[in-house]
């Protein structure tokens, strides 16, 4: 077993566990790994249907956990796929699937297999596109999702130790025929990585440093971000002085303005950089539209943020009314 591995789970040896196993070789690994330190958790696998091979691979995954003494819960992802986007809405039904199940069984946290090499790919597809720090940071960690603390304790473990570790122990694992396909950007990634290191001396290990020192300063960005918002937000509503905003440095700014809209809105995610950057623009000025589900409005000095559809009055109910209301409830 990969010390890092059980470094990073001791934190978690009191809390509910499930993990996420599709039957490749990085959650086959870490299914491994994870029956050698605990029995008490479950195993959650999604058959996407997406594949000829999806229902021997269903059937490996359940087979495995009987061998391993641990629970198996299979999920299926039925109904009509969409034409485009199909990786990212099987990726959304993958985690809603998963997440409504802990949360219907009091499962606290759940384990993806995302490793270092994801890590490193993930950094030098947002470096393409051109992100900021949230993109330049990869993946966390430690994150939320619908209510679930998803973690990843293998992104200081590279792909090389976990096909090693299967192999040397003749662990059975199946190849997703996708990872191999070129027109994807992440595996032109992964089949020329090697370049930085053997032509410009810039080592996996020094890109995964990188990302680190980065997800410290967004970690910070992140503590200082919560403080504002926390001055301003109530019951999806936030009202405060357009110098709240832009006395913030330009980054607080960005972060602040997009938590708002998560919150308010509901999204899982904040807008995009661009829009973002766009929306600070307008509100330079009086000036009213709509931007992640929600309305934005500002008004002289004030700026307001609410659901859309809401009113977007930057007047208050009166004490007296809301007890009204709270009465009628």
């Amino acid at each position: 077993m990969n010390q890092k591995f059980k470094d990073f789970m001791s934190k978690y040896s009191d809390e509910k566990l499930a993990v996420a196993v599709s039957g490749g070789v990085d959650s086959v690994c870490l299914l491994h790994w994870l029956s050698q330190l605990r029995k008490d958790f479950i195993c959650l696998h999604v058959n996407h249907g997406l594949r000829k091979n999806a229902e021997v691979e269903t059937q490996y995954v359940k087979d495995l956990c009987k061998e391993l003494g641990v629970r198996c819960q299979t999920f299926y992802w039925l109904g009509e796929k969409p034409v485009s986007g199909l990786e990212a809405a099987a990726r959304e039904a993958r985690y809603k699937m998963m997440t409504d199940f802990c949360k219907d069984n009091g499962i606290t946290t759940l384990l993806v297999a995302h490793h270092a090499d994801d890590q490193i790919e993930t950094f030098l597809m947002n470096l393409g596109r051109g992100s900021g720090l949230y993109g330049l940071s990869a993946m966390r960690a430690v994150s939320w999702r619908n209510g679930i603390k998803i973690i990843r304790p293998l992104l200081k473990v590279y792909r090389k130790e976990i096909k090693k570790y299967c192999d040397e122990n003749k662990i059975k694992y199946f190849m997703d025929e996708m990872n191999e396909d070129p027109h994807y950007t992440r595996v032109k990634i992964r089949q020329n990585r090697h370049l930085l290191n053997d032509a410009l001396g810039i080592s996996d290990d020094r890109i995964l440093l990188a990302i680190e020192n980065l997800g410290r300063i967004r970690d910070t960005l992140d503590e200082e971000t919560e403080k504002n918002v926390s001055q301003v937000l109530e019951d999806r509503r936030a009202v405060f002085s357009d110098s709240f905003l832009f006395d913030q440095a330009p980054d607080v700014r960005l972060k602040f303005l997009g938590t708002l809209i998560q919150r308010i809105g509901g999204d899982e995610y904040q807008p995009r950089l661009n829009s973002l950057s766009n929306a600070l623009d307008k509100l330079h000025a009086d000036c009213k539209f709509t931007l992640g589900h929600c309305t934005i409005r500002r008004l002289g000095q004030r700026i307001l943020i609410v659901p859309e559809g809401a009113k977007t009055t930057f007047r208050k109910r009166h004490g007296r009314q809301k007890q009204k209301d709270e009465c009628k409830k």
